[in-house]
């Protein structure tokens, strides 16, 4: 999801008077723009809630600032994710419970869909098969037990023997023709919504929530290429000052605000004061392309012991024809990961200290982790890099040859991984930080995006209850959770919680 520039701790915006002898006039501040709610950061999940507040509440002023020029430009830009909507079913390092979490807020994303016409509705989701892949006699021992345990709550699953994998990814199966000789065994779900276009679906949910809002006096106010420089508390309010090249410098006062910037979340509370347990310590995958290898998506067993994503293969919803192989897991020193300037915000947020040495120490006394930190370096390293991956690939497809590999420049971003301070300990999923009422700063690494209604979700719950706003609750359990009428709701947003 998109950032925005850093922010001026919480002092209040102000002008001064000319020095003496250049006139007696002071700059004028502008008029702040009032608003209801102020959402900061034009991701995924900052569109999905903007979606959300003006189909389901009648507060009358929204806005939603970005400091790119378009929508989505960074975490949820096409090329700097997986593309894959997080269900719970292959991800092996899930366990039960979060699984079925994570499923209920990623049927929302698949639900949402339903609400667009055809043709947008396959601009933004994807249906392929998807498997994950146990190579060897302990992963396939692991995926059978899973599958006992997973598949009464995941009934489209399937569990796939090596005839089963041939004919469903061949490539995987096969080596010119001829069975591989590793033992094997998948969970394998035939068709479904798999990948997501998160730039695409941040795009329909702005024109959704303008759409819901066309021929009233309620109003959206979006601003793009705007940066936010203060948020400063004003009572029950906030005054937020922004700056743009178009507009220049604004104020806009509002009820609540609510930031959906990344890592820059963080960033942001930080120099507010808030979220000060945190450390961040910013996870880059990269990603290689081959020819059409794969009919759909094939991830592989978790390392318990390794707290990165394993090695997955997708057909890349944005290059047909291509299958997109990887992420290698690299620790950037960046916040962004093509925005060089974003170095010296990633050191205001690291707060290095002795507990996050004591982290850093934890994770490089791990020989598996060590050797994986080591590894994923040389993966940089262009002449080395993809005859190294070619030996990881080949779990997936055993028959692959270096003149298939080609490194996906320009494509993946980075995960705002965070440490625990006090717990001393890396943190993996989102992280809320309710600096306040109306204030709200969301962290959401991976599968932020497949949770990106579900997070949303929470802050609408918070917002109606403080501003006792009109909300359309049997119209929004109907359409995002399939629930009917009359059905219990006491536990629909409140239980989407990581």
């Amino acid at each position: 999801m998109s950032s925005v520039s850093p922010i001026r701790a919480s002092a209040p915006a102000s002008t001064s008077p000319q020095p003496a002898g250049q006139g007696t006039e002071t700059a004028k501040a502008p008029t702040p723009r009032e608003v209801d709610v102020l959402v900061v950061g034009g991701g995924v999940c900052g569109t999905a809630l903007l979606f959300e507040l003006a189909r389901y509440t009648d507060l009358p002023r929204l806005a939603l600032i970005e400091r790119y020029e378009q929508l989505a430009q960074v975490n949820s830009k096409a090329t700097s994710n997986s593309q894959t909507i997080h269900c719970g079913d292959i991800e092996t390092n899930y366990t039960l419970e979060k699984a079925l979490r994570v499923k209920r807020t990623a049927e929302m994303v698949v639900r949402f869909g339903n609400l667009l016409e055809g043709e947008e509705r396959e601009r933004c989701l994807f249906r392929t098969p998807k498997m994950v892949l146990g190579v060897g006699e302990r992963e396939c021992a692991s995926l059978r037990q899973r599958f006992e345990l997973f598949s009464p709550h995941f009934p489209a699953m399937q569990l796939l023997e090596k005839e089963d994998i041939a004919a469903w990814e061949p490539a995987v199966a096969l080596v010119n023709g001829v069975p591989r000789s590793e033992e094997m065994v998948a969970i394998g779900i035939r068709e479904a919504a798999t990948a997501v276009d998160y730039e695409a679906l941040s795009a329909a949910f702005v024109r959704q929530a303008h759409a819901a809002v066309e021929g009233s006096a309620r109003c959206i106010d979006l601003a793009l290429g705007t940066s936010v420089e203060t948020i400063t508390p004003e009572g029950e309010t906030f005054l937020v000052e922004t700056q743009s090249k178009a507009a220049g410098r604004q104020l806009w006062r509002a009820r609540h605000v609510v930031v959906n910037a990344g890592a820059h979340s963080l960033l942001m509370a930080q120099r507010m004061g808030h979220g000060l347990r945190y450390s961040c310590l910013p996870v880059a995958g990269s990603f290689y392309f081959t020819p059409e290898l794969l009919n759909g998506k094939v991830y592989t067993v978790q390392n318990d012991k390794l707290p990165f994503a394993a090695l997955h293969g997708d057909p890349d919803v944005g290059a047909p024809g291509q299958t997109r192989f990887g992420p290698t897991a690299l620790l950037l020193p960046l916040l962004e990961r093509y925005r060089l300037g974003s170095f010296f915000e990633f050191l205001e947020v690291l707060r290095l200290d002795l507990a996050v040495l004591a982290v850093l120490w934890q994770l490089l006394g791990n020989s598996d982790i060590r050797a994986y930190i080591v590894r994923n370096l040389l993966f940089e390293v262009p002449w080395l890099r993809r005859r190294l991956f070619l030996r990881d690939v080949r779990k997936i497809v055993p028959g692959m040859a270096l003149n298939d590999l080609s490194f996906a420049e320009g494509y993946g971003g980075v995960r705002p991984q965070l440490i625990d301070k006090q717990a001393r300990k890396l943190m993996l999923g989102e992280v809320r930080i309710e600096a306040g009422p109306g204030l709200v700063f969301n962290v959401t690494p991976s599968p932020g995006g497949t949770c990106c209604l579900g997070v949303a979700a929470l802050d609408l719950e918070a917002i109606v209850a403080r501003s006792g706003c009109r909300f359309a609750r049997e119209r929004f359990e109907a359409e995002l959770y399939g629930k009917d009428a009359g059905e219990d709701s006491a536990s629909c947003p409140q239980s989407l919680a990581a």
